[in-house]
C-alpha cells in the first residue's frame, strides 16, 4: 500500500484506491488503468479483494481490439460506458455490446473470445471485471443485459447475484453487482449484512462517501467492518457497488 493510500485510510477500515496510483497499460491502440495487479503492474498489496480480482477501466481505439484469447475458471462482466464492444466467443455468441450494457462470460472449464471496438471513428470505453468463481472446470456460460435509464432505481440497482434475483445475471460466486446514478446533491445508502465486505467504484463524476472522502472518476473504495455506507453525488455520477462474501 503506498503512502498516499495510508493517508486516504477511513475510520472503519474504508480505504481509497487513488486512480492516480492505478497500474497502466498504453499501447496505441488500448489505454487501460488497473486498479489491482494485472499483466505487468504488479503490487502486492493490490492483488485483488475477497472474490474481486480484476478492475480494468478501458479505452480501445477505433477498429482495434482483443483478439481470440482463452480464459478459464473466471466470472468476466463487461460494462459498456461509452460507444459499442464487439465480441464473438467459442460457444457460438456473436453480439454488439452497447452503451449502457452489461456482458457477463462465466469461462467455466474453457473458453476462447475477441472483443473489438465495433466503430471505426470513435474509441469504446468499458469497465473489465473478473471474478473468482466458486466452483471450477463448470460448462462456460453467456448472458448480456441492456440497462436503459428507465430500469435504473433511484438507489442501487442489482445487476447481479447468486440467484438472479431481480432478473438480475446469475453470477457463481457469492457476490452482487449494483449501479447507481445518482443526480447532484442527492444521496443514496446501502447497508451490509454481517461478515459481508463492499468495494465502491466510481465511473463517472464525483461524490462523498459517509461524509468524509471525496471520490472522483476512477477512484475506488475498498469497504470492510462497514455497517451502512452513504453516497453523495457533488455531481451527476455513475458508481458501482460490489457486495462480498468472505472467502
Amino acid at each position: 500500500m503506498t503512502q498516499q493510500d495510508m493517508r486516504h485510510a477511513l475510520h472503519g477500515r474504508i480505504i481509497v484506491h487513488d486512480r492516480n496510483n492505478r497500474g497502466k497499460t498504453n499501447m496505441g491502440w488500448l489505454n487501460s488503468h488497473h486498479t489491482f495487479s494485472f499483466g505487468g503492474f504488479r503490487d502486492p498489496n493490490r492483488m485483488g479483494f475477497r472474490s474481486l480480482r480484476v478492475i480494468n477501466d478501458d479505452i480501445v481505439a477505433p477498429g482495434a481490439g482483443f483478439g481470440q484469447h482463452p480464459h478459464a475458471n473466471m466470472e468476466i462482466i463487461s460494462y459498456v460506458l461509452d460507444g459499442a464492444l464487439e465480441h464473438k466467443d467459442s460457444m457460438g455468441n456473436g453480439s454488439v455490446i452497447k452503451a449502457g450494457d452489461f456482458q457477463y462470460m462465466s469461462a467455466g472449464h474453457g473458453v476462447t473470445h475477441s472483443e473489438f471496438n465495433h466503430s471505426k471513428e470513435k474509441p469504446v470505453h468499458f469497465y473489465q471485471i473478473w471474478i473468482v468463481p466458486n466452483e471450477s472446470d463448470a460448462a462456460p456460460a453467456y448472458h448480456q443485459k441492456a440497462l436503459s435509464d428507465d430500469l435504473i432505481d433511484e438507489g442501487f440497482t442489482l445487476i447481479a447475484d447468486p440467484n438472479g434475483k431481480k432478473d438480475s445475471i446469475k453470477i457463481r460466486q457469492d457476490a452482487r453487482i449494483y449501479l447507481a446514478r445518482p443526480k447532484a446533491e442527492t444521496e443514496i445508502s446501502y447497508s451490509f449484512e454481517t461478515g459481508r465486505a463492499g468495494f465502491l467504484q466510481v465511473t463517472r463524476g464525483q461524490v462523498r462517501l459517509n461524509n468524509d472522502e471525496v471520490l472522483k472518476e476512477g477512484d475506488g473504495a475498498q469497504i470492510e467492518n462497514v455497517d451502512n455506507i452513504d453516497v453523495q453525488a457533488l455531481t451527476e455520477s455513475e458508481i458501482m457497488l460490489f457486495d462480498l462474501a468472505d472467502l
